[in-house]
């Protein structure tokens, strides 16, 4: 059987999707791979264009060019395999169905003691899903562990009931609050449920501390294999850091409005005390910068009110008056355009504005809240690495402990925020990715473009030529545009890679 032929080392050897396209230029087949080399490898080999079936065979035969897309790992592209399958709708995707549904958790905010549950299935069905999970296994531990560190309840039903507390365990052999037999409130149970799906929103620190108290403990007593299990599952949880939730069924935000206030109000109050504010911090913001090298560099500003998200407050900018890599002057554009945007427009300013950073983010801060002529608010700094709180005025931060509410309701908005931008950030790349770089460059216009990648095959390997390569290979170019090229090209070999069948 005839077929194109690529070579295996043009493929990068790291998590990401790949497309197929057709001569026509058609996406007619998206996947996702952990290893894109061998996953790719492995359509091209001469066995496999024997021993496939049909369908595989015709795949494989219209194949005239190859899209790769790198990701960080293989959550992320599951999630990015979903989304170009919607976007493309490629007729092979629905012929070869050989992707088997992955594990997601959902929340039913409807029930008196909600469960966490593991469902491989997604319906309109009002309950919060946080997923997908490419290992079910890995994700069933995690859950488990959650129900057992904080105490939720795991049996079946929407509503225990003392009938089923006749036959039940789980009160006497594992950590539940028995809710049947009336052992915890609902007001308290909720509180325990919202540090869990905190967790799996991406505030996992309090998670991994645990997991690390249980790996040590374990081996200071020896118990080598247990310590093991704790470690794997302390990696499986910091990889949920920045959340794992990504499609929410029913009402917006159903399960936020079921949480108690209390719940949240508590955590308020102990912010103001530790922070030494006038009056109750209802509406805080958190600014966050996203960046990588100085490209797309974006800014996100999330609210919190009386200790829960806000989205409909949530911000993000795009960054316009900064060159490079510099997150102060970032910080302070978006402090000023927002600050500026609420004067102007008569909007309430927030009762505390968090900045993620240290002193030299927080005194951006301030010079973008003066600049905008904003009335005097309390704001601050939160450093990542030591948790340190920065204060205008004070030259030692502030050091709260890991368990005290206030510290938590930071780490949630900053989160949060982070969360925020780095999905802008993801977006807007993701989008420039797709179109050519050679389209910024002044004089490769849409014909030399195409004989530029139709000559060399792709992106990587243009890199890689020399200008008087390049200059030889495509008539007309010149050596000076050429030289522009290759120079253009070496800030971007990492990404997309486009590789079409000689």
């Amino acid at each position: 059987m005839n077929g194109p032929r690529f070579q295996a080392q043009e493929f990068p050897a790291e998590p990401g999707v790949y497309l197929f396209r057709n001569a026509a230029g058609e996406v007619i087949y998206v996947g996702k791979a952990k290893v894109l080399r061998k996953r790719l490898a492995s359509y091209f080999q001469a066995s496999r264009r024997r021993t496939a079936d049909v369908k595989v065979r015709a795949l494989i035969h219209q194949i005239a060019t190859v899209e790769t897309r790198v990701v960080r790992n293989e959550a992320e592209a599951l999630l990015l395999e979903s989304r170009l399958v919607k976007e493309y709708k490629p007729r092979y995707n629905s012929e070869l169905r050989d992707d088997k549904r992955f594990v997601c958790v959902a929340v039913d905010a409807r029930e008196t003691f909600p469960r966490l549950v593991l469902t491989r299935l997604k319906r309109p069905d009002g309950r919060e899903y946080f997923g997908p999970f490419p290992h079910g296994g890995g994700v069933r531990e995690g859950v488990e562990f959650l129900i057992d560190w904080l105490g939720l309840r795991s049996c079946g039903g929407a509503r225990p009931s003392p009938r089923r507390a006749l036959h039940c365990l789980n009160a006497g052999v594992r950590s539940c609050p028995a809710p049947c037999r009336g052992g915890i409130t609902p007001e308290a149970y909720q509180e325990r449920l919202v540090r869990a799906l905190a967790v799996l929103r991406g505030a996992v620190a309090p998670a991994v501390i645990e997991l690390e108290r249980r790996m040590r403990e374990a081996a200071i007593g020896q118990r080598y294999e247990e310590a093991g299990r704790w470690r794997d599952l302390r990696e499986l949880v910091r990889a949920w850091r920045g959340g794992v939730r990504t499609f929410e069924h029913g009402p917006a935000h159903a399960l936020q409005n079921a949480v108690p206030v209390a719940a949240g109000e508590a955590a308020v109050a102990d912010l103001q005390a530790a922070l030494g504010l006038g009056q109750l911090p209802r509406v805080i913001a958190c600014v966050d910068i996203s960046t990588i090298g100085g490209a797309f560099t974006v800014g996100s500003l999330t609210c919190f009110k009386n200790g829960r998200p806000s989205p409909r407050d949530y911000r993000r900018f795009r960054i316009r008056t900064v060159a490079g890599c510099d997150d102060f002057a970032a910080v302070r554009e978006v402090v000023f355009r927002h600050a500026q945007r609420l004067r102007e427009e008569a909007h309430p300013f927030p009762d505390l504005l968090v900045i993620d950073g240290g002193a030299g983010q927080l005194g951006a801060a301030i010079a973008g809240l003066q600049a905008a002529d904003a009335p005097p608010l309390p704001v601050m700094g939160l450093a990542k690495r030591h948790e340190e709180i920065h204060l205008p005025g004070r030259d030692t931060p502030v050091v709260l402990p890991r368990h005290r509410p206030a510290l938590k309701l930071l780490q949630a908005i900053r989160d949060e925020a982070h969360r925020f931008a780095l999905a802008y950030h993801h977006g807007l790349r993701n989008a420039r990715i797709r179109d050519s770089v050679l389209d910024d460059i002044e004089g490769v216009g849409p014909v030399r473009k195409l004989a530029l990648l139709k000559t060399f095959g792709s992106l990587r390997r243009l890199s890689r030529a020399t200008p008087e390569a390049v200059a030889a290979a495509i008539p007309g170019l010149g050596l000076t545009l050429a030289r522009q090229v290759i120079q253009v090209l070496g800030g971007h070999s990492r990404g997309v890679n486009y590789i079409t069948a000689p």
